[in-house]
This record gives structure tokens, C-alpha cells and sequence, in this order.
């Protein structure tokens, strides 16, 4: 990826301050590490009239794979190719952006100590990127950026200058000129623009990009003709993100016709009200149920079985006395969003070497699933038929046989305090069943007989009188004769 920088000068205000504003010295050709390869800065001309700085990233397309693992983004096998054949290494995308803001952070801020008043002072500049992503063409360019005051110049490229016929691709050679700009400004045009021509990121949105985003647009984003596109595209199209960021900016346009704070805009909730209590979610304190009885069973390898988007390993992950952390589920689609919001492919070592995902069903016995301290079965036995829970019993209890077992299921009877729940529904469409009290204990009781096990129950959330807790859990502990069985057959 290739982009420049270039403003002119006069003996009074040489061009080769932009070597000041940028921090980068112009007699050097800097690199810099980045997690997905090298940046590079060099000022291909330097001259009191004129200076440009250009931005080499050189990206390490397999490096990303190797650190990811296989389970960052592309993880799934049908992306498998695409991880190592792709245009992130030749155009301008996230990638770029993301080195933009880490090589230039300080000019992205204007912020310059050794020149403060040339950082807030308008530059005649020119931008060049000779290879970007497009998904709009030529026409979305302009849009993007005309309306910010550049003067654009965009060309698209031919998808094969040998064949013309095969019409264009969807990339575009772009020239951006502006006589009076910041720096600052035409930086943060592009890390944000980038993106959203490229219409994807290389990274899991999180909603920490909303706070970037109008920290990126402050100034021209809550007045642009195509604000509602450009949040969309930069927050990958999550529609809550882009809910939130929307709200924010028009508050921020209130408050700017108003000529006030946007504190004061947005003053429709008391102090006090802001201060009441929520109830804690259910889903929390079920995970803290779980870990509660994994801390009890002093277990440090566990497995997450069923895992789906991967909340238990997030918390797992949290705790250094859990030092191998598995998570199994059969959706491939579960386990890369799993992978995304754990963040693995931007993990550091010693963590992301605690945590694994695969796929893999309970109905089958699997050798990868032996020599465990615990597993965690949260919310996963309703979704089987039950002519199926047999399989998964003796794949658990009979194959892989952790020292714990965590059980947790819906307490049916409880489904009578969920007001907006119809009388005969199950919690969800794709559970099989919901068990009572009595009908749970007696599988867990049978369970355990069978296996050599122990069982403990608990309830998760509030325990009503009548009908008992929303959630209910069994604790399986391996019995000292089981496991002593287990170790003597093993030696002999």
C-alpha cells in the first residue's frame, strides 16, 4: 500500500515543515512495526518549495494468518484461501488507516511542539493513493470527499490493460488537492474514508469504534451529506453501533445550532434516574454460577462445551488460575464470530497460546476432549432431541470424563414470571425441550449412578418459593473410587 503527501512552500514558510508536522525527520527513511507487517516513511523530494512524505505499508499477508492462528477473521474453511490470496498488501484500506493513525498519531491531533503554529495553520496539499477499493466507483469517491472541500481526481483502474474488454475493476487511482487544509483534518478525512470506500475492516468492529469515529469526525462529520452512509460502512454495518453513533452526532448538531454543550442537549434524564439499579441479566449470573463452581473443583484446564459466540471464554479468559481454556461448538459460523469477539487474531502470545476453538459435535466421542479438569455444558442439552442425550452423556461422562461437569438448563416451571412469554412456550424456538426441577434431577441423579459422579445442585438467579430459580444447575464431581479405578486400569 502506497499513499503520499505533498505541500508546496516559500522561504518563509518552507515546505519542509510537513517533516516537523508529520514527526518524522525528512533526511530519513523511518520503519515502523505494526501487527500486520511494516510502515515505512520517506520524503521522496524535500526542498524548501516543495516536500512529500509518503507512507509504504508492506503487509505481511501471511504473518496475520500465523498470529490469528486460523481463528481471526477468514478462520472458517470456506475462507481458508482467501486468508493468503487477497489484495490486503496492494490497496488502501483499514490496514492503511490504522498505520496512518499509528505512525502519524500526533499530526492526526495537531499537535506539534516545535512548530505549534504551523499545525493549526491551512497547507495547500495533495493526497495520492494510487491503488484504493472503491465499492461505489468513481461517483462515491466524489461524494465522500468534494463536499469536504478537496478537489478530486479519481480514475478508475482497468481490470487488464491487455484486455480491455474486461471492463474495470473496482479499484481507483485518487488525487485529492486542497489549497488551505490542516493536516490534521486531511488525515483524519482519510483514516476515516479509507474504510468506508473499502467497505470492510480487517478487525472486529467493537463499540469502542464509535468513540474513534466521532473523535476521527469531529468538525465535518455531523454536517456530511452522506454521514448516515459513512457511519454504516465504517461501523461494518452493526446496526446497534450504527444506531448509537447516529444519536451522538445528532445531539452534536443540536448543540452546534444551538451554540451549547452537548451535555446540555442531552439533559432529558435525572441524575438520580441514571443511578437506579438494573437488575443483573440472567446470562451473567449464570457465568457466574459457572465460575463460582470451576473456582470450587480448583479446576485450571477446562472446556466450554457448546461455546457458541464464546461469552464463557471471554470470562475464563479473565482469570489466570483457568490456564487452558477450549471452546467446542458444531457451527463453524459460531466459533469465527466467537473468534472476532475475543479478539484472537490481535491476542498477545502467552495469552491467545490459553485459548483454542474447534468444531466438533457432543453427540460423538472425541479424543481431544480426555484429560480435563472440567467441562461446561451452559444451555446446550435442550437444544438436543432427546434420543440424542445418550450420545452426548457418554461422550461427556463416559469418554472425556473431566474430574467437573457444570450442567446448566432452564427450570421450566419458572416460565411462568416471564410476563411477555406465552403460556406453553418455550424459551426458545430451537430448544427440544425444557426440563422441571424433578425431571433434571432425576437425569443428573441417573447420570452420575451411571458414571461413577457426584452430584450438587444449584440455583442460578432468583430462587422463588413456588417455582424455584430461572436457571438451574447440576455439579458433577468424579468420585475418588471412579478416578482411582481410572488410574489403576491406565497403569496396568
Amino acid at each position: 500500500m502506497f499513499l503520499t503527501l505533498t505541500t508546496t512552500g516559500t522561504p518563509d514558510r518552507p515546505a519542509t515543515d510537513l517533516g516537523f508536522l508529520l514527526h518524522k525527520h525528512p533526511g530519513k527513511a523511518q520503519a515502523f512495526s505494526t501487527s500486520f507487517g511494516t510502515a515505512h516513511v520517506l520524503y521522496p523530494e524535500a526542498e524548501e518549495q516543495r516536500c512529500t512524505a509518503a507512507l509504504l505499508l508492506e503487509v505481511d499477508a501471511v504473518a496475520l494468518v500465523r498470529r490469528g492462528k486460523g481463528k481471526g477473521r477468514g478462520g472458517a474453511p470456506d475462507a481458508a484461501l482467501a486468508q493468503y490470496v487477497n489484495d490486503r498488501p496492494y490497496a488502501a484500506s483499514s490496514l492503511l488507516a490504522v498505520a496512518l493513525s499509528n505512525v502519524f498519531s500526533s499530526a492526526m491531533r495537531g499537535v506539534c511542539k516545535a512548530r505549534p503554529e504551523r499545525a493549526a495553520e491551512p497547507l495547500p496539499l495533495r493526497v495520492e493513493i494510487p491503488a484504493l477499493p472503491a465499492r461505489g466507483g468513481p461517483d462515491l469517491v466524489r461524494r465522500l470527499f468534494e463536499p469536504l472541500g478537496w478537489a478530486v481526481t479519481v480514475q478508475t483502474v482497468p481490470l487488464d490493460t491487455q484486455f480491455p474488454e474486461w471492463g474495470d475493476s473496482r479499484y481507483v487511482r485518487l488525487e485529492l488537492d486542497s489549497a488551505s487544509r490542516t493536516l490534521a483534518e486531511a488525515l483524519r478525512h482519510l483514516y476515516v474514508l479509507l474504510p468506508v470506500l473499502d467497505d470492510a475492516k480487517h478487525y472486529w468492529v467493537a463499540p469502542d469504534e464509535v468513540d474513534k469515529l466521532l473523535r476521527a469526525g469531529e468538525g465535518w462529520l455531523p454536517g456530511h451529506p452522506e454521514q448516515k452512509l459513512i457511519t454504516s460502512r465504517y461501523l461494518s454495518r452493526r446496526w446497534s453501533l450504527t444506531r448509537e453513533a447516529m444519536d451522538r452526532l445528532e445531539l452534536i448538531r443540536l448543540a452546534e445550532t444551538d451554540d451549547s454543550d452537548v451535555e446540555e442537549i442531552d439533559n432529558a434524564v435525572e441524575a438520580e434516574a441514571e443511578q437506579e439499579e438494573r437488575p443483573t441479566p440472567l446470562a451473567v449470573l449464570r457465568r457466574e454460577a459457572i465460575l463460582t463452581a470451576l473456582r470450587d473443583g480448583a479446576a485450571a484446564r477446562v472446556l466450554d462445551l457448546g461455546c457458541g459466540e464464546g461469552h464463557l471464554v471471554r470470562e475464563l479468559l479473565k482469570e489466570p488460575r483457568f490456564t487452558e481454556i477450549v471452546g467446542v461448538d458444531v457451527s463453524v459460523r459460531a466459533l469465527t464470530i466467537a473468534s472476532r469477539r475475543l479478539k484472537l487474531d490481535r491476542m498477545g502470545e502467552r495469552q491467545a497460546a490459553r485459548v483454542q476453538l474447534f468444531q466438533g459435535s457432543l453427540a460423538y466421542t472425541d479424543k481431544r476432549l480426555r484429560g480435563y479438569d472440567a467441562a461446561v455444558l451452559s444451555e446446550v442439552i435442550e437444544h438436543l432431541d432427546l434420543p440424542r442425550l445418550p450420545a452426548l452423556e457418554y461422550a461427556v461422562f463416559g469418554s472425556a470424563r473431566p474430574r467437573t461437569v457444570v450442567v446448566t438448563t432452564p427450570n421450566v416451571e419458572y416460565n411462568v414470571r416471564w410476563e411477555t412469554l406465552p403460556a406453553g412456550h418455550v424459551r426458545h424456538r430451537d430448544h427440544r425441550f425444557e426440563w422441571t426441577r424433578e425431571e433434571f434431577r432425576s437425569w443428573a441423579d441417573a447420570v452420575a449412578e451411571r458414571h461413577g459422579y457426584t452430584v450438587e445442585f444449584r440455583p442460578v438467579g432468583p430462587d422463588d418459593p413456588e417455582v424455584g430459580p430461572p436457571t438451574q444447575m447440576a455439579v458433577f464431581t468424579l468420585t475418588a473410587t471412579a478416578s482411582r479405578t481410572e488410574k489403576e486400569a491406565k497403569a496396568a
